[in-house]
């Protein structure tokens, strides 16, 4: 098998969620409204044990085992693009870029021979796969791969961390397990968000209150921006508890 790509700068990747590390996440305060992704995976899965190597694992109340994708999330809805998207629809970031927009089209968080999927445009990506484009995948393998690597590796240093955020969460939060099971079993697969504030408090950095107060002013600057949107109220409703929560902190 063999899978060509080319990305054209549409920048229509550039809108909506955009998964993060914890470096990458910490150091977006000022720039993305923050929110911690966890994302079910269930047993019979192709990704349920790269899932399980780099989030942690639950038992659901009928004895199932899911494993769970824990993520910092830059939380944008779906219809607006990425603040540091230029009208030119490049990224304005550059040398401060996340891990995750430079190893596009692929995603560590996958396996490696599990990546044919991702070089598979979305509706509306104007993506180039055509002939004329590099050949990027060749028999479940990555060519062109230090960005991939990169994330991967960041990912890996990471799990433990946020192994033992995910324990100490399920522990204080009980009904967090039954949401995942409920969000396992939506068609297509399911997420549940929560505050950026639960990871701060476990990682108890020295800055802690600056960052919560940095982040508290975005997220109040995006609840305005988010008015009209599609899910609109949605997104200004957990912006809203999500500050709050950061007022603890500081």
């Amino acid at each position: 098998m063999e899978r060509r790509f080319g990305c054209v700068s549409c920048g229509k990747c550039c809108f909506g969620w955009l998964p993060l590390t914890m470096e990458d996440a910490l150091n977006g305060v000022g720039r993305f409204p923050l929110a911690m992704v966890w994302t079910p995976v269930p047993q019979a899965s192709r990704a349920f044990a790269i899932t399980e190597r780099l989030g942690t694992a639950i038992r659901t109340r009928d004895k199932r085992k899911l494993a769970v994708r824990v993520t910092p999330t830059a939380y944008i809805p779906p219809t607006m693009p990425c603040p540091a998207l230029s009208p030119d629809n490049l990224c304005g970031l550059q040398a401060e870029k996340p891990s995750r927009c430079r190893a596009m089209p692929f995603f560590a968080a996958f396996e490696e021979r599990d990546q044919a999927r991702t070089l598979i445009p979305r509706p509306g990506w104007r993506c180039d796969t055509s002939s004329s484009s590099p050949v990027v995948y060749r028999g479940e393998t990555i060519l062109d791969r230090a960005d991939f690597d990169a994330e991967r590796a960041a990912l890996l240093a990471q799990a433990p961390v946020l192994r033992a955020y995910a324990e100490r969460l399920l522990a204080q939060a009980p009904g967090l397990g039954d949401r995942l099971a409920g969000a396992a079993m939506t068609p297509g697969g399911g997420h549940v968000a929560v505050g950026f504030a639960s990871l701060l408090r476990h990682l108890e950095p020295s800055d802690r209150g600056a960052l919560a107060a940095t982040q508290i002013s975005l997220l109040n600057d995006f609840a305005d921006r988010v008015a009209g949107e599609p899910k609109g109220s949605e997104y200004q409703r957990n912006y809203g508890d999500w500050a709050w929560e950061l007022e603890r902190l500081t």
